[in-house]
């Protein structure tokens, strides 16, 4: 099986996600019960030409990012009440898992997939890795969203930037900008 660069399957979970409440007191949790870390921390973030549910997306979110071993940890926070996958998890069954990640080389292609398997995409944006991440509904079949992510040499290059910061942490700097965890500089869309 082909792996990405930070050893997880070239198509399949490569992150668990998590929404939560308080974003720095979510990651000083698991820094402390679960010894995750260094993170690095999106204060804002909307997508490009992000879209809910058919209609345009005003939805503001920050986002860290951590490793535990292989997998990509992502912590999420609305910091608004716009309409979101966020937020209708939330409002559903309460902060806590949201969706896993997986890794795809066709986007398009596994968003149909995924859709004749009877999952309805709930949102879809642009991403500063390259590409576009897609969230696809289960209608409960699963205890949470299944996120399509675009793999790409630029994707790889930032979460295996991310992966070695975690392989290589003494506890020192526990949050970081985002932007500092890349090993290349990549444009971040951030709502104003």
């Amino acid at each position: 099986m082909p792996l990405l660069n930070f050893g997880q399957p070239s198509n399949g979970v490569m992150q668990m996600s998590y929404v939560v409440k308080d974003i720095r007191r979510a990651i000083h949790e698991w820094i402390e019960k679960l010894n995750v870390g260094p993170w690095f921390l999106l204060e804002h973030f909307t997508g490009e030409r992000p879209v809910y549910r058919g209609r345009p997306s005003t939805a503001d979110v920050a986002i860290a990012m951590s490793f535990a071993g292989h997998m990509n940890i992502e912590l999420i926070q609305p910091n608004d009440n716009n309409p979101s996958v966020y937020k209708e998890c939330i409002e559903s069954r309460g902060y806590g898992f949201h969706h896993w990640g997986v890794a795809s080389a066709d986007v398009d292609a596994d968003i149909k997939r995924y859709e004749a398997m009877g999952m309805e995409l709930a949102f879809r944006a642009g991403v500063p890795t390259g590409g576009d991440v897609a969230y696809m509904d289960t209608h409960g079949s699963m205890p949470g969203f299944v996120e399509v992510i675009a793999t790409n040499p630029l994707m790889e290059r930032v979460f295996g930037g991310f992966y070695g910061a975690a392989l290589n942490w003494d506890g020192s700097d526990p949050i970081r900008p985002f932007a500092q965890g890349c090993p290349v500089e990549i444009d971040v869309p951030i709502s104003v």
